[in-house]
């Protein structure tokens, strides 16, 4: 593990000129100052720098906006992109009086969801392993004024320019719902991600494929090794980071928005979690699908607390775009292994005890990743802890249920605002050992309902048109 002497010892042999701070805001997007390399020095570490906190989303008061910022050796990497050769670390974020970790900093709450796992003696190591869709598109142009809004995003696979002059219009448009796995020159994408995925590698992340999904339009995926959970919170950081700045070189955007296009599939971040104790794993077991007591106490605390969860894991108003019922979204809060209609499968690919976890196929990349993580963590915890069964598995289509069966099977919240009423209600088991404070439950429901929740509520939507502007 890097030390801050390596740090300014890879600096020197670099010949890095320029050191990048960064560091998570409330919401989930990445900030960053910059100080010349000679001004990074060994106290850096322990003294810290300053900056303002109230200028950061969801933070302090101006009366009391100052806060340290201190970067973590071990984040240290080569900047791929920028022009002057650059280091950049993550840093923590503490109180310059109390020299107390900020409890609003996501990665300390994710820290300290860590050393909680490990002082309950349940298990001493979280893994997590998301997978986390995005678009790439050619072009977006969006508005909102009191007089019009819109939004527009064009994509050279999309199905509807089948019929555009691009002088040639070669073909090869993706179909809506048959973009997973076709080989170019279909998939416009390849060399794209290709190089998202060299990039990553070359930045120390642990790759395991790329690929075209589902939608038309350029829909992608790029799948990370697991990692444990602080680690794998950076690590999607820097792949957000990545993704979008090798788009943007090629002339691109994409967006991590779950539903983007009407009618065609959206953007999730399937997370697999496991619990690990002194290097053994402790989901697998002689149980149904190959699971352990303890994983199946875990599914029955996710599916418990899921509605609460997803005010942080699906904590857009857009997310509830993609979880609505009938349509391709796990909306239904059920267990199964392989059936992928079912909120937590079991993955079935392999017999090693290793490879036995759980995946929620609820979340999407528009979450804050460590505060989604821990969210997720603190609840299998919580099921582990109080034995919470989740029941009997649901191994049938859930699509193809009779109507009375299906209502007897739970289902996600339909907005954002009915996900965090769900988290005003249930949240005591992410109370526990401080991890997240009621500061910290309170400020995040007051600002997703502030911001978002009433934001578009008091907007007219363009399709209200549509169906009302001839009344």
């Amino acid at each position: 593990m890097m030390t801050p002497q390596d740090v300014l010892a890879l600096c020197r042999e670099r010949g890095v000129k320029a050191v990048d701070m960064r560091f998570m805001d409330f919401p989930g997007l990445w900030q960053h100052f910059t100080i010349p390399v000679n001004k990074l020095e060994l106290e850096i570490f322990e003294d810290g720098l300053g900056f303002d906190g109230s200028s950061i989303r969801g933070w302090q008061a101006i009366n009391e906006s100052d806060m340290l910022l201190l970067p973590e050796p071990a984040s240290a990497i080569i900047d791929p992109f920028t022009a002057l050769p650059t280091l950049s670390m993550i840093c923590n974020i503490q109180d310059p009086i109390t020299r107390e970790d900020y409890s609003r900093d996501p990665r300390n709450v994710a820290r300290k969801a860590v050393n909680y796992l490990k002082s309950t003696g349940v298990a001493d190591t979280c893994f997590i392993g998301p997978e986390a869709e995005f678009f790439i598109f050619d072009d977006v142009r969006f508005d909102q004024a009191p007089n019009y809004g819109f939004f527009y995003l064009d994509s050279i696979e999309g199905e509807w320019n089948r019929g555009t002059d691009e002088g040639p219009n070669l073909g090869y448009k993706l179909r809506h719902k048959e973009g997973y796995f076709p080989v170019p020159p279909a998939d416009q994408m390849m060399d794209i991600r290709n190089e998202m995925m060299q990039t990553m590698i070359d930045c120390g992340i642990d790759i395991e494929a790329q690929h075209h999904e589902v939608a038309t339009a350029g829909q992608s995926e790029i799948d990370m090794r697991f990692s444990d959970l602080v680690t794998m919170a950076d690590q999607m950081c820097l792949y957000k980071y990545i993704i979008k700045n090798v788009a943007r070189k090629y002339g691109k955007t994409v967006t991590f928005m779950p539903k983007p296009l009407f009618s065609d599939n959206g953007s999730g971040m399937h997370t697999h979690i496991s619990f690990w104790k002194e290097g053994r794993p402790l989901f697998a077991g002689n149980g149904y699908a190959g699971l352990s007591d303890e994983a199946l106490y875990a599914i029955g605390g996710i599916l418990r607390h899921a509605p609460a969860i997803l005010a942080f894991a699906c904590p857009t108003t857009n997310s509830y775009k993609r979880l609505v019922p009938g349509f391709e979204a796990p909306v239904n809060l059920a267990y199964s292994q392989r059936n992928r209609s079912a909120a937590c499968r079991i993955p079935m690919y392999s017999p090693s005890p290793k490879a036995k976890r759980i995946e929620f196929r609820c979340p999407d990349p528009s979450s804050n990743p460590y505060l989604a993580f821990s969210a997720l963590m603190m609840a299998a915890l919580d099921g582990v802890q109080n034995k919470i069964h989740p029941g009997d598995p649901l191994d049938k289509d859930i699509y193809d249920l009779e109507p009375e069966e299906l209502a007897k099977v739970p289902t996600t919240p339909g907005s954002l605002a009915e996900s965090l009423d769900a988290l005003a209600k249930d949240h005591e088991f992410l109370l526990r050992g401080d991890v997240f404070t009621q500061d910290v439950i309170n400020t995040w429901i007051w600002y997703k309902k502030k911001n978002e929740v009433q934001a578009l509520a008091l907007r007219p939507h363009p399709y209200e048109f549509c169906l009302y502007y001839d009344i």
